[in-house]
């Protein structure tokens, strides 16, 4: 017995490294079993759509989770576990993903981002339009994904929801939702002709689509003009009707401003508001009689702001303004006088009468002695002219064409010398420094065998005595 004690005290000592090795092969040999089962069990659900699929494996057991689309999508999947060689046995614990009733998408905008939230029917339909989205927004515009996954989209979901999306991008803030296969929107449309755009596209919603309501708002329609004494410039921007309106108020800006290099940077755009031109040509006369000043025009709004050149001018822009507006047109004139320039002497004067005279003209009534109100911004700055040299006297000095009787030219030319000096004395100034004389044709400063010539001959002359 000694004996087998003592052989025995030889061996026992490697058998503890044996079963160590043993442990760490059962153990190596099991882990790479489940890794496989696991990596297998994976690949079987490949082309599955499921929503956070786990896969844990235990010996040759499966425990098997995830949210599947539908009942036969589910079992599919199982099924598919289940079906893999070496697996003995699949613990199912996937489910169904919730229904939505009614089911809501939505798309929402403020000025820097868009929030997507409600219900997407698949993973796939959220990825499609997160990238729509961030496509057709641009760079700037964050895109926040707070949609939940669901069951219960209606038919041709995606290809509304995307539909709907192109319309978000022309909102300035907003939101369109999607009940079931009803439609409601609600914001500020981002550019004029914004709101019309969207109606036209969802006409072209699918079959058993609608809108339920429509509260787009389009933005103020907006028009401006701004005289800019030192760059001598007169600025449009904004919106016009149309391109035959466009032409014209940028004719009757040209007619009015003298002096001014019109600067064109109008945009024909829908949404004007009835009596657009009616209101605007006239307000612009008004802006034609400030040193420096501003019209906006928004909606049927109307503002005038800046510098008349003397007391009474600004007096009668002040009363005038809105008079001939059409009805339902809203003005305020926010009009204040420059400060006198400093006074000249009568040389200096005649300089800058001249000067004046030599970049517009006051244009009267074919045939009349009736002063075309086109001419108002021009006879400010000759009253102001006047003005500035208050001990001279002036000679208004009428001419004519050469067509017609001579004895006929020279009393229309004549009347309207005197129709200027009136207009001068209303302003303030004495009569007894004016003098009118008409001279109708015997002075011509170009040919009559033209219509360019004549126009040059049909003139207001100041000299100063």
């Amino acid at each position: 017995m000694h004996g087998l004690f003592k052989w025995s005290s030889k061996w026992w000592p490697g058998v503890i490294p044996l079963v160590i090795f043993w442990g760490i092969a059962a153990w190596t040999s099991t882990a790479t079993v489940e890794g496989d089962l696991a990596a297998r069990s994976n690949a079987a659900l490949k082309d599955t759509v499921l929503d956070k699929r786990r896969i844990s494996v235990d010996g040759r057991d499966v425990t098997f989770s995830a949210n599947a689309f539908s009942e036969d999508g589910r079992l599919s999947a199982v099924a598919s576990v289940d079906a893999v060689p070496g697996v003995r046995l699949v613990n199912d614990e996937t489910r169904l993903v919730p229904e939505a009733k009614p089911f809501v998408w939505s798309a929402e905008r403020d000025v820097v981002r868009v929030t997507l939230g409600g219900n997407a029917p698949l993973p796939s339909s959220k990825s499609k339009l997160v990238e729509a989205a961030k496509a057709g927004l641009g760079g700037g515009v964050e895109v926040a994904d707070q949609m939940a996954l669901a069951r219960g989209a209606p038919q041709r979901f995606d290809a509304v929801a995307l539909l709907l999306l192109d319309q978000i991008g022309k909102l300035k803030d907003g939101k369109i939702t999607l009940t079931d296969t009803k439609i409601a929107l609600a914001g500020m449309a981002r550019e004029l002709g914004g709101r019309e755009a969207i109606a036209a596209a969802l006409k072209n919603l699918p079959e058993g689509y609608l809108v339920a309501a429509n509260d787009i708002k389009a933005p103020p329609y907006v028009f401006q003009a701004y005289k800019d004494p030192v760059a001598v410039t007169l600025t449009l921007t904004g919106y016009v009707p149309d391109n035959n309106m466009h032409a014209a108020l940028v004719a009757a800006a040209g007619r009015k401003f003298f002096s001014e290099k019109v600067v064109d940077n109008l945009k024909a755009s829908v949404g004007a508001p009835s009596g657009f031109a009616a209101a605007v040509v006239p307000a612009l006369g008004a802006l034609s009689r400030l040193s420096t000043g501003t019209l906006v025009v928004s909606d049927r709004e109307v503002k005038l702001s800046g510098d008349a050149l003397y007391d009474a001018a600004a007096g009668q822009i002040r009363d005038g303004l809105g008079k001939d507006f059409p009805q339902g047109w809203q003005y305020k004139a926010e009009v204040t006088v420059k400060p006198a320039a400093a006074p000249v002497d009568p040389t200096v004067c005649q300089q800058l009468f001249s000067e004046i005279l030599s970049k517009g003209k006051i244009r009267f009534e074919s045939g009349k002695a009736d002063i075309v109100p086109d001419s108002a911004g021009l006879l400010d700055r000759l009253i102001e002219t006047a003005m500035r040299c208050p001990n001279a006297t002036i000679e208004v000095a009428g001419h004519t064409d050469g067509d017609g009787d001579e004895a006929a030219n020279r009393a229309l030319s004549e009347r309207r010398a005197q129709a200027v000096v009136d207009y001068l004395v209303r302003a303030g100034l004495p009569a007894s420094r004016f003098t009118p004389i008409g001279y109708g044709s015997t002075q011509p400063v170009a040919g009559n065998d033209s219509e360019d010539g004549k126009a040059q001959n049909r003139r207001i002359e100041f000299v100063v005595k």
